[in-house]
Order: C-alpha cells, then structure tokens, then sequence
C-alpha cells in the first residue's frame, strides 16, 4: 500500500465526503466557471492540506470532525488553489503537476480572474457561517504567504540572504499554510487556545521541513518533479548554497555569486556550483536542518496519547522527509 493510501486510512469516508463538499463550494452560474473549477478539481494533487485538516480534528476530538472541520478543509483548498493559479501566472508557467496550467488554457486575463472568485468564495464560505475564528487562520496564512514571497524576490536581486532570513522566507511561503491546516483542525473542534497554538506550530515545523526537502532536490539527480539545478537558474538562494557562501573563503564565494547572477543559463557553470555546494557540505548541512524540524514536530505529536491519528501524522511527518518528489 503506497504511503499516502496509508495516511487516509483513518480519515477515508471524511476525504471521500470531502471531494464533493469542496466541488460544490466551487459551484458558479457561470458555465466558463463551472468548466474551469471542474478542470481544477479533476487534476487534484495528494491533498496533504485537507488530510492535515481532518487528522488534527480527529487526534483532539476522540475520532470524530464536525462540519466546521470541513468547511476549514474547504476554504484552505479553495485559497490554496486561488494562489496557485495566481502564481502560474505570474511565473509564466505553462504546466501544473504535468497538466496544462490554466493560463495555458485559458490565458492570463481568465486565470488572474478565477483565482480572484476561488479566494473570494473562500473568504464568503468562513463568512456565511460564522466561522470567523477559522477566517482569521486563513488570513493570517494568506498575508504571510505574499509577505514571503515579496521578501524573497527583494533578497534574490542582491543574493545577500542570511540563514536567518531564509527560515523566515521558507515559514511565510512555506510552512504558513501547514500551520494552518493544523491549526484549522484543531480550532473546528477545540477552543482551547494553547492546543491550538500547539498544532499550528506542529504544522510549521513540517512545512519547514519540507521546503528544505524541496531544496534538497535541486542538487539531486534522481528523478523529480523539477529538473536539477532549477533554483540556481532562477537566481533562488536556499538553505545548501547559503550555508556555503557563509563558510567558504572570498574568492570561492565571489565565483559562485558571479555565477549564480551572470552565468546561472550556462548547463556546465550550474553544474559546478552544485559540485562545489556539495563539496562543501551544503547537503549535509541542510539535511541535518531538516531532521532538526522533524524531530520538533515529532516531540510535539508525541505529547498526544498514542491513536490511530496520531500514527497518520507521524507518517505524514516521516513522508514529508523521504518522499521523493
């Protein structure tokens, strides 16, 4: 049994009841609407965010959700799924998990405004039901999300990211939206502030994680979902490549910065930055970063008592680890 058919076992009539529940909430009397949302909802991912979602509800409510917990499933998909096709557009990008992105189908101008109606049904699903506890959760994610990535692109025009810096990007982008799946679980069945708080930070040291995963794979040859040596192209600076631009001397650091911003489109000058970061313990410095954060949000699962949900999330934390795309 693959690992995610493991992960929703206990949580498999709830995703199942889930599916539709998130279609309808897409519903529009628009037919070009109605054609796209059913383009989006048919060409799915894993759905790790809403099984974060009912796992965490499920750990702290003795097995059972209610219908607040679907609707927070609903709203972190629908807004989720809003800033992805915001972000294919505004990187240009023609492919989303190997399927044409809805750009591509239905150009610019139709993507930018059917990720504006997915956020707005969103915000209006927390809205027309009082959720206003869960809408606070979602906005705050929606905030930091954009504060991340604006960061991000005003840190890579000067290739001056610290480590600091970096973690702080990667909790905004990143974990933010982990973090709030766990946190939405947790407040749909619990007004208990300090568990909720718990969960969200749970969340954010797997998110955490996981960025450093998806680093990890830029210096990788097997084969993923993005080709090796990506982020260098891109001029994107993470946790292997920052580490050894603060630990080797001036001269190698001002070759890989001179590559990186005047010759990161030449194959074999990418190719040597990736061997030099290696060389230089990029890897393993960035791996040993990643189990630190696993190992948080293990500490903090494991002062739950031992259930079937619990297991779940131990297997989401260890898959974030060694997934291999």
């Amino acid at each position: 049994m693959k690992i995610t058919e493991q992960i929703k076992q206990p949580i498999q009539a709830e995703m199942e009841r889930f599916e539709s529940k998130f279609h309808e909430s897409m519903t529009s009397k628009v037919a070009l609407l109605n054609r796209i949302t059913y383009y989006i909802v048919n060409r799915k991912g894993k759905q790790m965010r809403p099984m974060f979602v009912f796992l965490c509800a499920k750990l702290l409510n003795n097995g059972s959700v209610n219908e607040r917990t679907y609707r927070g499933a609903a709203v972190i998909e629908l807004i989720h799924t809003a800033t992805l096709v915001h972000d294919d557009v505004v990187d240009d990008s023609n492919k989303r998990r190997g399927f044409f992105s809805i750009n591509a189908l239905w150009k610019n101008k139709i993507a930018v405004l059917v990720g504006d109606y997915l956020l707005s049904k969103g915000l209006l699903l927390s809205i027309d039901n009082g959720d206003f506890d869960l809408l606070k959760i979602i906005s705050v994610a929606v905030r930091e999300m954009s504060e991340g990535e604006l960061l991000q692109i005003e840190k890579a025009r000067r290739l001056d990211i610290t480590e600091d810096v970096y973690y702080e990007i990667i909790r905004q982008k990143t974990a933010t939206l982990v973090a709030s799946c766990c946190a939405l679980g947790a407040q749909s069945v619990s007004q208990d502030e300090a568990v909720v708080a718990k969960m969200r930070l749970f969340g954010e040291y797997i998110g955490m994680a996981f960025q450093i995963k998806d680093d990890l794979f830029d210096y990788s040859d097997e084969a993923i979902g993005k080709p090796t040596g990506i982020d260098i192209k891109e001029q994107k600076m993470t946790l292997p490549l920052i580490h050894v631009l603060n630990t080797v001397d001036k001269k190698s650091k001002d070759w890989v910065i001179n590559s990186i911003k005047n010759h990161n489109k030449n194959k074999q000058r990418v190719k040597e930055v990736i061997a030099f970061v290696k060389a230089n313990n990029g890897l393993t410095y960035a791996e040993n970063k990643m189990l630190e954060y696993q190992q948080k949000a293990l500490d903090i699962l494991f002062s739950f008592p031992q259930n079937e949900y619990r297991d779940a999330l131990q297997l989401m934390v260890n898959y974030v680890i060694d997934r291999k795309i």
